[in-house]
């Protein structure tokens, strides 16, 4: 459960990635994965507006357009969501950034291919320097007191710039952010816990993790850097490929040897042991897949297979 406030708003701790909706999963794969997902008691689906422009033809906006669709069909889908998106990537010749005349075209945006009414989550995907914090924060207030918006977050701040936005929001009274979603992994903590994570503490932020799989390559997918040659996700996964990688490879190798379970599993339950993680975001486009994730909230490691990983990952 996320206390966000005076509310609690209330979250299975698995979020489901919408970032693979129109891009590697087409729209009946997402589906049946999203129907999966809620049939199996959880809530929280994350998605953002520029998902995903990256790829040939797109434009931004798919993955929206497809849980739109997927709302559109009825059945209480959408009462059932804690539907979470994202403003602030560049979608097109000036469109970009955190200004209150883009947040508040983008809103209605997002609004029209989500086909819904409000959204329970909505978070700044990057900082942008170049706008005042009073003013994203002002135009977020009104998005929140219009009812557009139920809840704000953060994506990509480093931790004076979060620290420094929650502050703002204190002192001119406005809606402050209540959750953070960073780069947070087996192999990817420094900078989370260096800088992020004594924020989050201070503040009592509820932490979305992206990259929770490390775009695949905790899952054990790929067995060498070659393994990952052609793939879709290619230049993402192949950094992760160092002499640390391979330690981490290692261990949740063994430890899903001992426990029988998959390593995309043991990656998430890893994750849900650190402090003031709500929900890491792990994204499937199969119902098979989807099954990893979901045993890795709800398994649970022992204290030795988490000194196993913590071992491994030291940075």
């Amino acid at each position: 459960m996320l206390n966000l406030g005076t509310t609690k708003l209330e979250i299975a701790p698995l979020a489901l990635g919408g970032n693979v909706f129109g891009w590697t999963a087409d729209e009946a794969a997402s589906f049946a994965v999203l129907d999966a997902f809620i049939d199996r008691g959880y809530n929280l689906i994350d998605t953002a507006d520029v998902y995903s422009r990256w790829f040939p033809g797109h434009v931004g906006g798919e993955s929206e357009t497809i849980l739109g669709k997927w709302f559109a069909q009825g059945g209480g889908r959408r009462t059932k969501v804690v539907l979470a998106t994202k403003v602030g990537m560049e979608m097109g010749e000036g469109k970009k950034g955190l200004s209150a005349r883009y947040i508040r075209s983008s809103v209605e945006d997002s609004l029209r291919r989500l086909q819904t009414e409000y959204i329970d989550l909505y978070q700044s995907h990057t900082d942008d320097a170049q706008t005042p914090l009073e003013e994203t924060l002002q135009v977020y207030d009104e998005l929140v007191n219009s009812g557009k918006v139920r809840y704000i977050g953060a994506s990509n701040y480093k931790g004076s710039r979060l620290r420094q936005a929650i502050e703002t929001s204190r002192h001119e009274d406005l809606v402050a952010y209540k959750t953070l979603q960073p780069n947070y992994n087996l192999h990817t903590r420094a900078e989370y816990e260096n800088d992020l994570a004594p924020v989050v503490a201070e503040y009592k932020l509820a932490v979305l993790p992206y990259f929770a799989l490390g775009s695949g390559f905790l899952t054990g997918k790929y067995k060498t850097k070659e393994d990952a040659a052609g793939a879709k996700r290619e230049g993402m996964v192949g950094k992760y490929f160092d002499a640390r990688g391979e330690k981490i490879l290692s261990a949740l190798a063994a430890v899903s040897k001992e426990s029988g379970e998959a390593q995309a599993s043991i990656a998430l339950a890893w994750l849900l042991t650190r402090p003031n993680i709500a929900a890491p975001i792990a994204s499937a486009t199969s119902v098979k897949q989807l099954e990893a994730l979901v045993r890795g909230a709800e398994m649970k490691l022992s204290a030795e297979q988490v000194k196993t990983l913590d071992e491994a990952s030291a940075y």
